[in-house]
Formats: C-alpha cells, sequence, structure tokens
C-alpha cells in the first residue's frame, strides 16, 4: 500500500464578489479533484485545534497527524531543523522574516512581508551582513530561501508575543512590534538591522530597478525544539517529504521522513509544479508515504492577488494532482489525501482557522462518497454534513481505513 498527501497551501477561500459569489477553488479550472471528490470521501476537516493562531505551523502539523495541542511548540524550532541548525536547550528560535517597511507622515506600515519576494543569493548576502555586524554572540542569524531566515537567542527568553508579518500586509506596525519579556533587546537588534540594512548596495540596486527593498527584518515565530514521535514510531511507515518551504521540510525531519529538493521549486506561484509530482513517484518506489506540499495558492493570496491564486490552484490540479494520479495505479493499492492546510482568503491577505476541505480517495474504494459531490469545493464539502474536528486523524483514517 502507498501513500500521499498532496496539499495546496491556501487553497481554500471565502465567496468573491468579482467571482459572482463564488470562491477561487469553485472558480478554478479542476477536473482531477472535482472526479476524486465524487468517487471518494468528501468533507471538512478542522486542521487548527481552538485558541491556536492559524499559522502553517500548526495546520500542517495536524495534516502530519501531530495533535498541536500536545506537541507544538513554535514555528522556527521546526524551520531550524530543516536548515540544519542543532538548537541547544536553552536556545530560542525566531523566524526572520526580510521585509520591506515605508514610512508615511511619521508612521512605519507593513508594505511587503518578503521583501518584493527577495532572491536568494540577494537574501543571503543581506544575512551575511548581519551576522558579521551583529551576530557571534547571544544572536545569531542563519539564511534560508528569499525572504525567510532563521535568528537564533542563546540562552533567549520566550515569554514573548509577536504578530506575523502577513496579518498586517498595508497597515501601521506601531501596535504590532515585539513585546513581552525580551522584547527591549529584540526591539534594539531590529533597529540596528535597519540602519545597516537601509544603505546596501544590494538594497540600492533593487531601488534602482525598481524593485522593493530588503529595509528591515521582523522576527516572529519564536520557540523551542518540540518532542515529535517520527511516522515510523507511529505508523511503521518510511516516507518523504517534498517543499520549498522549511517548515514543512523541519516537520519532515521531526517525522523522520526523507527531505526532497525538486530542482525549480520556489514556494512561489513559479514553482516546478509537474518536478514535484515526478519526484513524489520516484520516492514512492522506495518508500510508503509521500507528503508533497505547494506554497503557491498561500503566496498568491497574501499578496492579495486573486488571478494567480487561480491559476495556482489550477496547476496544482492540472500538473500535481493530475500527474501523479496518472502514475499511482503503477504500485498496486494506494490511498490519497488531498486539502490544504488552512484557508487563506484573498481579500483578507491572511490565514483563518476555519476547517478547509479534504479528499480521502482509496484504490480499493475504502472512502466512499458520502452524498452526491459535484466536485471539489468548500461549499460541496460542506454539504456532505461530514466534519473532524480533529484534524489530526485524518493521517490516522488515510492509514487504518
Amino acid at each position: 500500500m502507498k501513500y500521499i498527501v498532496l496539499l495546496g497551501d491556501g487553497m481554500a477561500d471565502e465567496p468573491i464578489e468579482e467571482l459572482g459569489g463564488l470562491t477561487p477553488l469553485q472558480k478554478a479550472r479542476t477536473p482531477r479533484m472535482d472526479a476524486l471528490a465524487r468517487s471518494g470521501r468528501l468533507g471538512l476537516a478542522a486542521t487548527v485545534p481552538p485558541g491556536f493562531h492559524p499559522g502553517s505551523d500548526v495546520a500542517n502539523l495536524s495534516v502530519f497527524g501531530y495533535d498541536p495541542a500536545l506537541c507544538y511548540s513554535g514555528r522556527s524550532p521546526l524551520e531550524a531543523a530543516s536548515m540544519g541548525v542543532t538548537l541547544g536547550p536553552g536556545d530560542v528560535a525566531f523566524r526572520l522574516n526580510l521585509v520591506h517597511l515605508v514610512a508615511h507622515y511619521g508612521r512605519l506600515y507593513m508594505e511587503d512581508f518578503s521583501a518584493g519576494h527577495i532572491t536568494t543569493p540577494e537574501a543571503r548576502e543581506l544575512i551575511a551582513l548581519l551576522q558579521q555586524e551583529l551576530g557571534g554572540g547571544e544572536f545569531n542569524f542563519y539564511p534560508g530561501i528569499s525572504y525567510r531566515h532563521l535568528l537564533v537567542w542563546s540562552k533567549g527568553k520566550d515569554r514573548l508575543k509577536f504578530t506575523p508579518p502577513h496579518d498586517i500586509s498595508g497597515q501601521g506596525v506601531d501596535g504590532y512590534l515585539p513585546t513581552g519579556d525580551g522584547a527591549a533587546e529584540l526591539m534594539q537588534l531590529m533597529n540596528s538591522a535597519q540602519m545597516l540594512l537601509n544603505n546596501h548596495p544590494i538594497n540600492r540596486q533593487r531601488t534602482q530597478e525598481g524593485k522593493l527593498s530588503a529595509n528591515s527584518i521582523w522576527l516572529w515565530g519564536h520557540g523551542r525544539p518540540p518532542q515529535l514521535q517520527t511516522l515510523q514510531q507511529r505508523f511503521g511507515l518510511s516516507g518523504a517529504v517534498i517543499s520549498a518551504v522549511d517548515l514543512i521540510k523541519g516537520i519532515g525531519i521531526y517525522a523522520g521522513l526523507e527531505i526532497i529538493n525538486v530542482p525549480g521549486a520556489t514556494g512561489y506561484i513559479d514553482t516546478n509544479y509537474r518536478g514535484k509530482a515526478e519526484a513524489a513517484l520516484a520516492a514512492l518506489k522506495r518508500c510508503d508515504f509521500v507528503y508533497v506540499h505547494v506554497e503557491a495558492p498561500d503566496e498568491a493570496a497574501h499578496g492579495g492577488h486573486l488571478d494567480d491564486k487561480i491559476a495556482a490552484i489550477e496547476a496544482f490540479d492540472e500538473l500535481v494532482v493530475g500527474t501523479v494520479l496518472d502514475g499511482l495505479p503503477l504500485f498496486g493499492d494506494y490511498r490519497v489525501l488531498i486539502l490544504p492546510d488552512h484557508p487563506t482568503p484573498v481579500r483578507r491577505m491572511t490565514h483563518t482557522a476555519d476547517p478547509v476541505p479534504f479528499i480521502l480517495y482509496g484504490s480499493a474504494g475504502e472512502f466512499p462518497p458520502l452524498g452526491h459531490p459535484t466536485g471539489y469545493s468548500e461549499e460541496q464539502a460542506a454539504a456532505t454534513g461530514f466534519v473532524l474536528d480533529a484534524g489530526h486523524e485524518l493521517m490516522r483514517m488515510m492509514i487504518r481505513a
């Protein structure tokens, strides 16, 4: 038996007026997912437990089969694992975004949480500068991909409150700066970083080219290392993870899975969709389980780009779901789980905690349809009446059937 999870990050949404009251999932052409929804188990799953922020960390832990209420300790420790950074018992990890802030009437606003999707080579040079000038002691900076990086505070403080930068796009940052024990030290670090970044040659060049500069850092998602059982320990499965995002790779490492890096996988709408699907099929030749994560719909929604989100969903359906479904019969019996981790409504440009539509399909008919769904969407999933309040049980459902 082969098992595969196909996750379109942030695909779920809300009805949009300019789409005639449809959601992007309803508007998008998704014949492969529609067919599976008609022949498999369609329903809703709550991947974000009550009281938790609807982040990709919490939601993906649920989809991997972990109960966040029992194991969640923060986003950044998971990303640190993906980046090969070993955290000591007293270390606190922070997600570090390179962002673009703009001054207006004496206030600073979050213009772009990704610094215009700065390239990885540019970002690495900026992070190297921060490490050279501000690191080497209790604070250390580690480069990641594009705008996503890591700060580790040795023997640091963790009774702090942060706001993810993508939650405040276009808003003043005054009321969202770090608070709590240790906030003063982090604010000093952020201010020092701004002075170093503002006049850096990379940022001057980006400005000259009409691009947004990475003129500040933004810290959030802090935590200490979690304790997780591997999928081998829990289910007796070997497996792999395919993603362009350090967070997902980090969960995979804690889950004891192989990390597969696909050329051209960017974590954005230009990602190598088909390459991810082909890599998944190749991995299934040597292991039992593969988790394929596609970030593109989420990134489009965070930017408020409706057309890009629809295009990303359609590419996910055709190039990821379609390619995988065409190849799976070669392995004999298989089960597929398709879903987003959380909704990312385009108009809100941030995550919500609403339940997400999922499809469970088994080649042997293990998950017969409920009702008569006509396709894959939030509305069709709700109409089945099947709601899983504990989203982390989806993995067990797929494996144990």
